[in-house]
């Protein structure tokens, strides 16, 4: 009687889109990493901005003016300095700096990478949870 040994393992096939797969999350990765490490730098400058203590004091454009120069200088490209909402409500300066960025990874796929905890209240160096809402 002859036995025969049964064959175990991948074919080519299964490794070849295991690779394609792997291939295309690392491709994903590299594209996400440059966007995300210019949020980290974001988040550093508003932060450190609502954390200022002339900034309680100072004038809306004053506090713009001073995040356009610290963009400029550290070569934030993703989000705008005029983007950056800054505001006063009931007596207090808010800093918003929510943003999103799309990144196009192949063909029709985009990849959407959403920063929405960059709203700060001026004297707090927590970003606040939640939008503010404006009552009437």
């Amino acid at each position: 009687m002859i036995t025969r040994k049964r064959e175990s393992g991948l074919s080519l096939l299964g490794t070849l889109s295991i690779l394609f797969m792997l291939g295309f999350f690392a491709m994903c990765l590299i594209r996400m990493f440059p966007p995300y490490f210019e949020y980290l730098t974001v988040k550093s400058i508003i932060s450190k901005i609502a954390m200022d203590a002339d900034s309680a004091i100072e004038t809306n454009a004053t506090i713009r003016r001073k995040i356009a120069n610290i963009f400029n200088s550290n070569q934030i490209y993703q989000l705008a300095p005029k983007d950056v909402e800054v505001y006063r409500l009931k007596g207090k300066t808010y800093i918003d700096g929510n943003y999103e960025v799309r990144l196009p990874i192949v063909w029709r796929i985009d990849a959407v990478l959403k920063f929405d905890d960059l709203l700060y209240q001026v004297g707090d160096p927590e970003p606040l949870s939640k939008p503010l809402t404006v009552t009437q």
